[in-house]
């Protein structure tokens, strides 16, 4: 028996059962986790049956005057999404993604999709990976995250300087908590996750800290998907989100067809949404009568939109001030958002779209009264739902964010 072999069942294990396992070494799994340079985390690839090959071809270059490359993180399905929207709204643009599959994942469309033994150990792949991206005109990194595996040791520094040395113009664009600073964020609202010193704290403070060093180091121009980050990176540009607006029109039901209507909140990563908070509400709000309340947990995105069509209210962050991709695609099906949005967040979507965010504001304390309110008045609620429509059309169908990355990157004089 191989080493490999030997390995596999203890590892896969530990890392099955890592939630009820002490916090020490729950926080070593993590740790190796985020480090694949380390050869502790290859032997865990190969340990748990993660292998070189299959190995995608290189991703399709696209035949246009501007070529822009977008990996390899893929939020949400976001990379995708941004790409789509350059080639439908751009000037003579075709654009590819790339991300890496892990398993476990949701599932979201990609234009290159590399399994993740291919990515960190198919030195192959990596090299005609890199050769066909320096035929692109443009590279959009996502997350600060690498995009050739182990090619240059897993430095986007390294990256950047050689796809720039090709002739390529590269530039960043965050996510969320690569990037969102727990010790700034503080300050900008009581509710806020990271008041209580934690290891999930401490971790993403390293993680915020190190990204954005290598953003201002980096001197590139740089983007953001949700407004708040700009607290965070003030010299980059609020890019949208991207939803498909029709996959999640189609899916949608009258509001308030049901004698008791239908407040959803998807609980994903809880005790930054501010779940804990807001259960105890909802849970007197159910046993009242007043709401049928549904937590959504483990669904397939494919599943998601007939999930949130049925849904007359959701529920969505109540800690970190913002609005992001669940409550979009919420209000492109044209529900009625509840959420804690911080006014500079409001305020900036106001100046740069003219619009006002539909997203109806409510704290922990304020959520009783807020949804009282609602049902209490269906017609001003279903008004809410048709503001939140066109609202989600207007911002986030990739015109905006199209748009933005050409006025700021593509052709920036």
């Amino acid at each position: 028996m191989n080493l490999s072999a030997m390995l596999r069942r203890p590892l896969n294990w530990a890392i099955k059962q890592k939630e009820a396992l002490p916090a020490p070494i729950r926080r070593t799994i993590d740790s190796v986790g985020r480090n694949p340079n380390s050869p502790v985390y290859r032997l865990i690839l190969r340990a748990s049956g993660y292998r070189a090959n299959p190995a995608p071809a290189p991703t399709q270059l696209p035949d246009a005057e501007t070529r822009v490359y977008i990996a390899p993180a893929n939020y949400a399905g976001q990379g995708f999404l941004w790409a789509r929207s350059l080639e439908r709204f751009g000037k003579r643009t075709g654009a590819r993604n790339m991300a890496v599959d892990a398993p476990g994942g949701y599932g979201f469309a990609a234009d290159t999709l590399v399994p993740a033994g291919a990515f960190h150990l198919n030195k192959r792949w990596q090299d005609a990976q890199f050769e066909r991206v320096t035929q692109f005109s443009h590279v959009l990194v996502e997350a600060e995250r690498p995009l050739f595996g182990r090619k240059f040791g897993y430095d986007v520094r390294r990256e950047i300087a050689a796809l720039r040395s090709a002739g390529v113009s590269v530039a960043l664009i965050t996510h969320g908590s690569d990037t969102r600073n727990p010790r700034n964020h503080r300050t900008l609202t009581e509710w806020s996750p990271f008041k209580d010193a934690n290891p999930d704290v401490e971790i993403l403070q390293k993680l915020s800290d190190r990204n954005r060093e290598l953003v201002r180091a980096s001197g590139l121009p740089s983007f953001v998907p949700t407004p708040e980050l700009l607290h965070d990176l003030p010299d980059a540009v609020w890019c949208p989100i991207v939803v498909e607006q029709e996959r999640w029109q189609r899916a949608s039901r009258p509001l308030f067809e049901r004698p008791v209507p239908r407040v959803t909140h998807i609980p994903s990563r809880g005790w930054l949404k501010g779940t804990d908070l807001i259960d105890p509400v909802m849970t007197r709000l159910a046993d009242e009568g007043l709401v049928e309340y549904r937590q959504l947990s483990g669904i397939p995105f494919a599943e998601m939109p007939g999930e949130i069509g049925t849904a007359d209210i959701v529920l969505e962050q109540f800690r970190l001030g913002i609005y992001a991709t669940t409550a979009i695609e919420a209000m492109a099906a044209g529900r009625i958002v509840v959420a804690h949005v911080l006014p500079s967040v409001r305020e900036h979507i106001r100046e740069v779209s003219g619009l006002e965010l539909p997203v109806v504001e409510a704290t922990p304390d304020t959520l009783e009264e807020v949804l009282r309110g609602l049902i209490a008045d269906p017609e001003r609620a279903s008004e809410i739902g048709r503001r939140s429509a066109e609202f989600a059309s207007a911002v986030h169908d990739g015109r905006l964010s199209a748009r933005v990355l050409e006025e700021h990157w593509l052709h920036a004089e």
